[in-house]
């Protein structure tokens, strides 16, 4: 399917079949959802993928027991690094082979603009890889419903009970979780007509910004 009928198509899904997610194909997923977007492209996202039903058992705990953790074939937390300088200095290598950057100066001068980043505090830190990996949460839901597998995010879960749960080290902000699977015949998520959504004349402001305005929810049909 092309971008926009994946786009158009994709439904938050809560009920899944037992068909199985071949692992090449969750790989595929993946490394698509590599080429997402991020500030100075330092990548702060990680993944941790848990398909056995003893992992996925305790996730839902974490997660206030919602059942598609564990009927999903695949639950993804998405991870952010709060850590600027993580990746850095390999970015800038791959930058400055490529000729992206033309010399050394160039790069070390961005090793410090990213330094000074790193000097942020804590909650500062957490809003800049939470605001990249976002991008990258996104991308995967649309990688997945290209191959056919369905997804779900969810932001409904213990943030500090899931890192010791899963022994996730200090400087990982757990940004969400994506459940991932193949839909039911019958999930009403994919069958029933697309909920109503707030009109472009409601949410675009041209020139300035003019909120408040009211008018009522409409299903676009974008696949024309």
């Amino acid at each position: 399917m092309n971008f926009t009928e994946t786009v158009a198509t994709r439904r938050s899904v809560h009920e899944y079949g037992d068909e199985a997610i071949s692992k090449s194909t969750l790989d595929t997923i993946f490394e698509v959802t590599t080429v997402s977007p991020s500030g100075y492209n330092l990548q702060p996202w990680e993944f941790l993928a848990l398909r056995d039903d003893e992992t996925k058992a305790a996730l839902k705990e974490v997660a206030h027991g919602q059942e598609h953790v564990v009927t999903a074939d695949t639950a993804v937390v998405v991870l952010g690094n709060t850590d600027p300088m993580a990746h850095a200095e390999t970015v800038f290598d791959d930058w400055l082979d490529k000729e992206y950057i033309p010399n050394e100066d160039v790069r070390s001068a961005l090793l410090d603009n990213v330094e000074a980043m790193a000097e942020m505090s804590e909650s500062e830190r957490r809003i800049w890889a939470t605001r990249s990996t976002a991008l990258a949460a996104m991308t995967l839901m649309y990688a997945a419903w290209e191959h056919g597998v369905a997804s779900c995010p969810m932001e409904g879960f213990d943030s500090e009970a899931l890192a010791d749960a899963f022994d996730i080290p200090d400087g990982y902000e757990p940004v969400m979780i994506v459940t991932l699977g193949h839909p039911a015949d019958n999930a009403d998520d994919v069958e029933n007509e697309r909920k109503g959504r707030r009109p472009v004349e409601e949410v675009v402001h041209y020139e300035e910004f003019n909120p408040g305005r009211q008018t009522s929810l409409e299903v676009p049909d974008i696949r024309e």
